[in-house]
C-alpha cells in the first residue's frame, strides 16, 4: 500500500545535529504514569527516565546530547493505522486489553489519552526520529519504542477445497491490531517512512525482545524488501502461528537456553542473514526481558550476555557499513533500566557509539 512519508520538517530539522547532540532519541514524556498503573503491570512505567538518568550520573551525556521527537499527528498515525482503530484505544475496556491490566477499563478516556496513549505515541514518533538519524549519522538509538505486537495487520487465510490438491492462499489486509502493552506500530512506521521517501532499498528487523515480534511479521508479510530475522521464545505470548509464517529467519529459544549457546546461535544465523542478503537499513528491537527472572519473558540469560548481544548486532552493522537503529523495547524488571544503560556504555566503551565524539561510526 501506497502511504506518504511520515517525516515532518520538524523531523527533518532535528537531523541537522550540532557538535553537542547525538543520535540518542528520548522525551521526558515517554513515561508512564496514571492512577498507579506501574504499580498493576511488571512493565516499569518510568524505565525510559531511569536509563538517561544513569547515563547524565556516569557522565556519558548532558541533556543538550539528547534529541527530543514531536509527537506523531492523528494523520502521521493514519497512514499505518485505521481510523477505527486509533479512535477505539481511547476506550478504557480496549486500553485495557491492550496494556493487560483490568482496572485501566475502569479509568475515564481523557485520563487513558494522557497518561498512557500520549506518552507511546510520542516514544513512536521517536522511533521514526531515529531511523531517520541512524541513516545520516550510521547509528541511532531511541530510549524507548519497539512496540512490536502492534500491526497494521495483514490476515492470511488458507482456503483448502476437499477432494483437491491445490491450496489457495490469499493474503487479506484487516483492520489495526495492539496487544502486550503495544498500541502504535512504531517498527512500520519508521521502516515504512524511510521506504516511502526512498530512503533504502531493503531493510532487516533484527528482534531479539524475547517474544515473538508479530506485530512487524505480519506488516511486512508481503514485502520482499524487508527481512524479519527473529529470535524469540516460542512458549511464551503472542502464540501467533499464523504471523510465524511470516518470519524470513526464525531461531526460538527457551528458559533451558544458555548464555553460550544464545551467543552462538545470534552470531552463526544473522551473520549468514547479512551475509546473503543487501540491507542498507538495520532495525534492532533491544528488548531485555530475555533477562533471567524476568516474569513474562520466561528465559536466563546473565546481564553480561544481553551487553554481548548488542555488542555483536552493532559491530556486525559497522563490519558491514549499515547503518542501525536500535530500540529497547520490552523488559520487565526494575534492573532493566540499568542494564540498557550498561549496555549503551559497554557500545560507546567499544567505539561502536561515540557519546561524546563525532557523531558517525569511528
Amino acid at each position: 500500500m501506497c502511504m506518504h512519508a511520515f517525516s515532518s520538517d520538524d523531523v527533518i530539522e532535528k537531523l541537522h545535529l550540532n557538535s553537542r547532540q547525538r543520535p540518542l532519541v528520548y522525551h521526558p514524556d515517554y513515561n508512564v504514569s496514571a492512577f498507579g498503573i506501574e504499580h498493576f503491570h511488571p512493565f516499569d512505567s518510568s524505565k525510559w527516565k531511569r536509563v538517561i538518568d544513569f547515563l547524565k550520573e556516569w557522565e556519558l551525556i548532558t541533556d543538550e546530547a539528547i534529541i527530543e521527537p514531536t509527537l506523531p499527528t492523528f494523520e502521521e498515525l493514519k497512514r499505518v493505522h485505521d481510523r477505527k482503530y486509533l479512535k477505539s484505544v481511547r476506550n478504557p475496556i480496549k486500553a485495557a486489553q491492550i496494556v493487560e491490566v483490568g482496572f485501566v477499563g475502569c479509568l475515564p478516556p481523557c485520563v487513558i489519552e494522557s497518561k498512557l496513549l500520549h506518552p507511546l505515541r510520542m516514544q513512536a514518533g521517536g522511533s521514526v526520529l531515529a531511523a531517520n538519524l541512524a541513516l545520516k549519522y550510521g547509528w541511532s538509538i531511541n530510549v524507548g519504542g519497539g512496540f512490536h505486537h502492534a500491526s497494521r495487520r495483514f490476515l492470511k487465510l488458507l482456503l483448502i477445497y476437499p477432494g483437491m490438491v491445490i491450496i489457495i492462499i490469499i493474503l487479506k489486509q484487516t483492520g489495526s491490531t495492539g496487544g502486550g502493552f503495544c498500541f502504535y506500530a512504531d517498527i512500520t512506521m519508521a521502516i515504512r517512512d524511510l521506504f516511502d521517501r526512498k530512503m533504502i532499498t531493503n531493510a532487516i528487523v533484527v528482534d531479539l525482545d524475547a517474544h515473538q515480534g508479530n506485530g512487524h511479521a505480519r506488516d511486512f508479510a508481503d514485502d520482499e524488501h524487508v527481512f524479519v530475522f527473529d529470535v524469540f521464545n516460542p512458549y511464551v505470548y503472542p502464540h501467533d502461528r499464523e504471523a510465524r509464517q511470516f518470519i524470513n529467519k526464525a531461531v526460538h529459544v527457551d528458559r533451558h537456553t544458555k548464555d553460550t549457546s544464545y551467543l552462538s546461535q545470534l552470531r552463526k544465523q544473522l551473520t549468514k542473514c547479512l551475509s546473503d542478503h543487501e540491507f542498507d537499513f538495520i532495525l534492532f528491537n533491544a528488548g531485555t526481558d530475555c533477562l533471567y527472572g524476568d516474569p513474562l519473558g520466561a528465559m536466563n540469560l546473565s546481564p553480561q550476555c544481553i551487553i554481548a548481544r548488542d555488542e555483536l548486532v552493532f559491530n556486525l552493522a559497522k563490519l558491514r557499513g549499515i547503518p542501525i537503529c536500535m530500540l529497547t523495547s520490552g523488559g520487565y524488571q526494575k534492573n532493566n533500566a540499568l542494564l540498557i544503560a550498561e549496555s549503551i556504555e559497554n557500545l560507546h566503551m567499544k567505539k561502536l557509539i561515540n557519546l561524546n565524539g563525532s557523531h558517525t561510526f569511528q
